[in-house]
């Protein structure tokens, strides 16, 4: 099983992310679950999601605590000790920023295996605004290769309509912008 937390601000799509991520997996036939965990936040507040997949039917219904993958759709909630809390020591945390590998370890003191994407601009760029659920999502992919990027094509359909193919394209391009750093051993 793989465990995912996302983590956002309200009104950035963490929840739809998980969702998404849910749907493609189910897509492929695998068992998956999302799980939203807000409370009556405001828009901007902190928020967080979690997804399960797995091959096998799944019984646990909570929060994940240890997850395997942390997604941050917002830099700044880098500084909050949630953020990579409970990460497993082989796990992957995968980041919207704009600043490099050495920035990002040195402000969360993070030595782990690290993939980084500029998903703000690819945004901007590519949607017209700075909602980075769908870009994320394409970075995740490149980090873990959880499900196919062709499990997306109808949870994204469905769920956005006519802004489909503008999703797909800025998860394709966030995919294909997104650098790995594997874990320093010193």
């Amino acid at each position: 099983m793989v465990e995912i937390r996302f983590h956002g601000r309200g009104g950035q799509g963490a929840v739809t992310s998980a969702e998404l991520l849910a749907l493609a997996a189910i897509e492929e036939g695998k068992f998956a679950q999302a799980i939203p965990s807000f409370g009556p936040e405001r828009r901007g507040a902190p928020v967080a999601a979690y997804v399960r997949i797995s091959r096998n039917r799944i019984k646990y219904r909570f929060g994940i605590y240890n997850p395997d993958i942390v997604v941050v759709l917002d830099p700044s909630l880098l500084g909050l000790p949630i953020v990579k809390s409970g990460l497993k020591e082989d796990g992957v945390l995968v980041v919207n920023t704009h600043e490099s590998e050495d920035e990002v370890r040195e402000s969360i003191k993070y030595d782990g295996t690290l993939a980084i994407v500029d998903a703000s601009s690819i945004a901007i760029k590519t949607l017209g605004i700075p909602v980075t659920n769908t870009c994320m999502l394409g970075a995740l992919l490149k980090a873990s290769e959880v499900v196919s990027l062709e499990s997306f094509f109808n949870p994204m359909k469905q769920k956005f309509k006519g802004a489909a193919e503008k999703n797909l394209d800025a998860m394709k391009q966030s995919y294909n912008e997104t650098i790995i750093f594997k874990k320093r051993l010193l």
